[in-house]
């Protein structure tokens, strides 16, 4: 939220078949003996350590573990995916992921069903549940015209939060647009309501032009819908953008019949939605493309945005209840729609920190909070390389009414409020203002004390927030730079960081990256925040 006031490698398993004995077969046909050999050991070592924790089912000794896939890490870690039955039952929902380290020691399980039925009481339902035909009755009233495919399976569904009984009907058809479909339908066993549906045919992504306030006219990749496209983006997680027409709650995804969005002006609602898919989009690919991290929560999901909330409302923010980015308008006075591209990047920062380190927003953990949000969405903007908004070390310098930023990493208190330098009391300052040290650090670690950018000075020795200092620093880039800190962030800080931790955790991350960035930038790190005051 802004103050505005002023290598892993696939153990030759990409695409093995469900079970253990079949995804050794499939390897050994491929004459990869070994590797079929490690496919049972590493099924065989999950296994045992999923049944050492009865918490995962109420039955375990009914359970039974087939492997999808083997992933080994460069150090010797895996993780075995493994998919479940329940008495026999697909469970659908239910599979886990065991990770081990290069000891074959249990690292963390990683599962979505909170909690399972034994198989009694699946027998029981199966008892008195509802037919395989009615099922399929179900299942043609809600697709008229499809055709069932195969026999209906009976599963245990267990992606919501009361797993329960089901039958599983697949249908074919033709949508009303003409596109084919191929359904998965599951229908509860025992009221015969569909609980879920997905599709096979996955339709194809369409490029369209968003006209935006602020980064000219680029390329989007919509959603092709019936009558038209939506502003959602398959290819990144399936991000969309909605727009609740200066409201604060509803709204719907914003739709197009011609697939350009906007017109480089406020006049039209949908320029500002085409800047915010933009944005989202650029930071999508900067930290999947730079970073290997595939999406905010490192879970292939796309958040959402929002925009035109409220009415004059002066601010964007990140919620982690919704997943989800929230835009103002601006007042129109002081500040314009917040939808430019490092507000996007900033404000879904704070999303990766809320999923890795956790800052929490107060004290010099708050300003670190903030800092990262600004870090990285002054890289989000380098990243993007557009023209109409270059890169730069100002923060919303393109929502301003009459020029100007919200903050600069160059020498932060020039708005007033923010500390150049790190003193004692730091900490006690809003968060907003308290993230000048570290963005001053990341500034002169990036491009030194003189730069295209500005002179930036150093802070000498003595309880005072600005710097005024003459020292001399020579930049290792911003991408090195980006680099020690995401290292940092997701590998070293923990909830209550201070900067003292965090000039420690960052000289760590320097030295762990030496060979990833052909130097060891650990002195440069520590001469960096010697010059913002943190010794």
């Amino acid at each position: 939220m802004f103050n505005t006031s002023h290598k892993l490698t696939v153990l030759a398993l990409a695409s093995l078949a469900a079970t253990a004995a079949q995804a050794q077969a499939e390897v050994q046909a491929q004459n990869l003996p070994e590797a079929a050999a490690a496919v049972a050991r590493a099924h065989a070592k999950a296994e045992s350590l999923v049944r050492q924790f009865p918490g995962l089912s109420l039955d375990a000794k009914d359970h039974t573990y087939e492997t999808r896939r083997v992933v080994t890490d460069e150090d010797g870690a895996s993780h075995v995916h493994m998919d479940r039955r329940i008495g026999g039952l697909r469970a659908i929902g239910a599979d886990v992921i065991v990770q081990t380290d290069r000891f074959g020691n249990l690292a963390t399980m990683h599962r979505s069903a909170k909690m399972l039925p034994s198989v009694a009481s699946a027998a029981a339902l199966a008892k008195v549940g509802v037919t395989s035909s009615r099922a399929v009755g179900v299942v043609v009233d809600a697709f008229p015209g499809g055709e069932i495919q195969g026999t209906p399976e009976q599963v245990v569904w267990a992606r919501g939060d009361l797993p329960r009984l089901a039958w599983e009907v697949r249908v074919s058809g033709t949508a009303k647009d003409g596109t084919p479909y191929e359904k998965h339908v599951i229908v509860d066993a025992t009221s015969g309501t569909q609980l879920d549906a997905w599709d096979d045919i996955h339709t194809a992504a369409a490029s369209g032009t968003g006209k935006t306030l602020y980064s000219g006219n680029v390329a989007l990749t919509t959603n092709s819908v019936t009558g038209g496209y939506e502003l959602r983006d398959p290819s990144r997680g399936n991000t969309y953008t909605i727009n609740l027409a200066n409201g604060t709650s509803g709204g719907s995804v914003v739709t197009d019949t011609d697939n350009i969005w906007g017109n480089n002006s406020t006049t039209s609602s949908q320029s500002a939605a085409a800047d915010a898919q933009y944005g989202t989009a650029k930071t999508w690919d900067y930290y999947k493309n730079v970073h290997g991290r595939n999406g905010i929560a490192n879970d292939g999901r796309g958040a959402y945005n929002r925009v035109h909330y409220s009415r004059n409302y002066n601010n964007a923010y990140w919620s982690d209840s919704c997943f989800c980015m929230t835009y103002g308008d601006g007042d129109g006075t002081t500040l314009k729609p917040l939808v430019a591209l490092d507000v996007a990047g900033h404000e879904m920062t704070h999303g990766v920190t809320s999923r890795t380190a956790g800052l929490i927003y107060s004290g010099e953990s708050g300003g670190l909070n903030e800092a990262t949000s600004d870090i990285f969405g002054t890289m989000v903007e380098f990243y993007a390389a557009n023209a109409s908004d270059a890169g730069d070390y100002l923060i919303g310098e393109k929502i301003m009414v009459g020029g100007g930023s919200l903050r600069s990493m160059v020498k932060p208190s020039s708005d007033g409020g923010s500390a150049d330098c790190w003193y004692s009391g730091v900490g006690n300052l809003d968060v907003h203002y308290s993230s000048g040290v570290a963005n001053h650090f990341f500034f002169l670690l990036a491009e030194g004390t003189n730069s295209a950018y500005g002179t930036s000075p150093t802070c000498v020795a003595g309880n005072t927030r600005v710097a005024t200092g003459s020292g001399s620093l020579t930049g290792i880039g911003r991408t090195a730079a980006a680099k020690i800190w995401y290292r940092a962030l997701t590998t070293k800080f923990t909830s209550s960081t201070t900067y003292a931790q965090a000039r420690a955790a960052t000289i760590a991350a320097a030295q762990e990256l030496a060979a990833t960035l052909g130097a060891d930038y650990s002195a440069k790190v520590a001469a960096a925040w010697s010059a913002v005051g943190r010794n």
